[in-house]
């Protein structure tokens, strides 16, 4: 991780069309980068050497800052190709894959069916009416049933252990598409987005206001590893699980970043270069709705919040949203980047298919330092 003084001059510097390599503009560009015609960059050389074909993805937690960086490496090489470069790609032609939906969902859904049948392959999406998962069949056999049919599944699942016992049980890559515990493939697309906007990711501050949930949890595990700051503001009885702030406090501490745990929405938006919240009232939780609107009183972001912010603060949201989490004056303004959120949730899940399942390397070239 960049020492302040260094990051604060990579922060200011301009992010460069033409290459000046003199040795201090070189020291500042230690961090992770990206841009379309040059690609990111890393403090370590080896990104080119990751491979992570036949990995399942469950949470972030189990994979390391190069393996993360080199997800988004990808993603940012296939965004690029496809939708500037107008190519066709056929990475998955021949390839199927089986969309394990408990829970509905507009992007999961639209990201990954688009995504991979752009990319060549054959999407099949599986309702709970369609296979009973766990009640008419067990997870097991499942498992063991889609591990002959298809090349790799993704699951949006009410409980973490479900995903745990498909992965435990299946010989093809599993990856989360939402549980109880974790959200990984969301958190892919929000470090990209972050990376498109301002350059760099190492140095910034993430604030967190509102619900200790999945969302969280994958900031949490992700964060630190990155070299961003990481500010939770969460109301008392509706802080993140135990075993995540440990970890998180692990990892903050290793890759020398902050990591602040707070029930005051200004202390964790202060000095902040990204504003983000997600839904109060997730699903399945609907009969907790009248106590959750009133206990999260005060934690609806505003332009006020982000008076106390940085003078560059973003905003995230995961979508669906509501008037209680976030005012209009700050979704919808030129601060707000929901929706190229939203669209990187497409690039981001491509991606990670394209990593689980081929050796494939990006085009746009890495920075060598």
């Amino acid at each position: 991780m960049l020492d302040p003084d260094t990051a604060t001059r990579a922060r200011s510097g301009p992010w460069v069309r033409s290459f000046s390599f003199h040795r201090s503009f070189l020291k500042c560009l230690k961090s992770f980068h990206y841009n379309p015609q040059r690609g990111f960059s890393s403090g370590s050389a080896s990104l080119s050497s990751v491979s992570l074909k036949g990995r399942s993805c469950l949470t972030l937690k189990d994979f390391s800052a190069d393996e993360i960086k080199r997800l988004l490496w990808v993603s940012g090489d296939l965004k690029h190709q496809i939708k500037h470069e107008k190519q066709y790609l056929p990475l998955l032609q021949g390839k199927a894959i089986a969309m394990i939906f408990e829970k509905r969902s507009t992007r999961t859904r639209m990201s990954t069916e688009t995504g991979f049948a752009l990319l060549g392959g054959h999407p099949c999406f599986l309702t709970s009416q369609d296979i009973h998962l766990g009640v008419n069949e067990s997870c097991t056999d499942t498992a063991r049933v889609l591990s002959g049919l298809c090349n790799i599944v993704l699951a949006r699942v009410y409980s973490h252990a479900t995903l745990e016992e498909l992965d435990r049980e299946a010989s093809i890559p599993i990856i989360n598409g939402l549980s109880d515990l974790y959200h990984p493939i969301q958190i892919l697309a929000d470090f990209l987005t972050l990376q498109e906007h301002y350059g760099y990711l190492s140095g910034l501050t993430v604030s967190w206001i509102g619900d200790g949930n999945n969302v969280l949890h994958s900031f949490m595990m992700t964060a630190a590893k990155l070299g961003v700051h990481l500010k939770v503001a969460t109301p008392k009885g509706y802080e993140p699980d135990k075993s995540v702030i440990e970890e998180a406090q692990k990892l903050s501490k290793q890759h020398g970043t902050q990591l602040v745990l707070t029930s005051d929405p200004m202390e964790a938006a202060h000095g902040s270069n990204v504003l983000v919240t997600d839904t109060w009232v997730s699903m399945g939780q609907e009969e907790e709705k009248k106590r959750r609107l009133k206990d999260f009183q005060g934690y609806q972001i505003t332009m006020q919040t982000g008076n106390v912010a940085k003078p560059d603060w973003t905003f995230l949201h995961c979508l669906p949203r509501k008037m209680e989490e976030v005012d209009d004056q700050v979704f919808y303004s030129s601060r707000s980047l929901v929706f190229p959120e939203a669209e990187n949730r497409k690039w981001t899940i491509m991606g990670l298919m394209v990593s689980l399942l081929t050796d494939y390397t990006p085009r746009i070239s890495m920075l060598k330092f």
